[in-house]
């Protein structure tokens, strides 16, 4: 029987709404991220999984073997906590060879297991176009990768992370140390570069989370910024200048909620950065249709190491 209203041979019935339905809230599910996951814009979210504004094409990418991984946990004097990281190596490598270090950054809700979504980081690392690097993963929470009383997971990164990678071997020169993130942490990779703008040959956005003020901030998760003035301090809008030499990929889709965050962001930046604006939202479809895509820009920046 045809819905009531609907023209004859429509071929809208019951079943087929329902199935609909059923199939839009399961990828809403599956797509919920910050915005999402403190109920910003749900009813619009929705509307764009229906009607497909948020497909994308992902490219069929090809693989070769994946190289090993080795993972572990230490307790973070900067987060105050016990934390997990992994280390992945690309094909052909092992732990204890000299490579440069690529630092990943999880999505809100993240952690070291999960931050490469259902792509383990030593299969991401075999893919095409890609140089011999090792990716490093680790736990930052859900605090925006920014520093708070009691929880530092950006000093974690510079002062744990990234001496621990060094002393096997990883991004021990300069140039051979970039960063990539996604959602939460595509803002924290950017907020390290402004940070640390000598430390990275190059950073990778994947829909970053960049509000355009502290109240948007706080009325959707009180928990990303300990105040007005740190966010003041970590608005990577208003740093934007510091990011001058630091070549940068920033990807994010039209209907992304932070949307306006990454457009004022575009505004500011210099031409060593590359902002795509394309179809798509803030969900795992975007996320995964971009990830080879950022490793490959990262690796045409980052230095090999010199000779033994």
């Amino acid at each position: 029987m045809s819905r009531p209203g609907a023209p004859s041979g429509s071929g809208w019935t019951r079943r087929r709404l329902l199935g609909t339905a059923v199939t839009a809230s399961a990828a809403f599910l599956v797509g919920g991220l910050e915005l999402v996951d403190h109920r910003v814009l749900p009813g619009k979210h929705y509307l764009d999984e229906i009607d497909g504004t948020c497909s994308v094409h992902v490219p069929k990418e090809t693989f070769a073997v994946s190289g090993p991984t080795a993972s572990g946990r230490f307790f973070s004097l900067a987060r105050r906590r016990e934390v997990g990281y992994t280390i992945a190596y690309p094909p052909g490598h092992r732990p204890g060879d000299r490579l440069p270090l690529v630092l990943y950054l999880h999505a809100h809700g993240g952690n070291h297991r999960s931050a490469l979504g259902s792509v383990p980081p030593a299969r991401a690392l075999a893919g095409n176009g890609i140089s011999a690097f090792a990716i490093a993963v680790f736990d930052g929470g859900n605090l925006y990768w920014n520093p708070h009383p009691g929880d530092d997971p950006m000093g974690m990164i510079v002062d744990e992370i990234i001496p621990m990678c060094r002393r096997h071997g990883l991004g021990t020169e300069p140039g051979m140390i970039a960063a990539v993130g996604e959602s939460m942490g595509g803002y924290g990779a950017i907020l390290l570069a402004e940070r640390h703008p000598s430390l990275l040959a190059a950073v990778a956005a994947i829909s970053p989370a960049i509000w355009t003020s502290y109240a948007q901030a706080v009325h959707v998760d009180r928990s990303a910024f300990a105040s007005v003035q740190d966010f003041a301090r970590d608005d990577v809008i208003t740093h934007a200048g510091t990011l001058a030499h630091v070549p940068l990929r920033i990807a994010s889709g039209s209907n992304d909620p932070f949307h306006p965050g990454v457009v004022a962001l575009a505004r500011r930046l210099g031409p060593s950065s590359t902002v795509e604006i394309t179809s798509g939202c803030h969900d795992t479809g975007f996320f995964n249709s971009q990830q080879q895509r950022s490793l490959q820009f990262i690796s045409r920046h980052l230095k090999a190491p010199s000779p033994a």
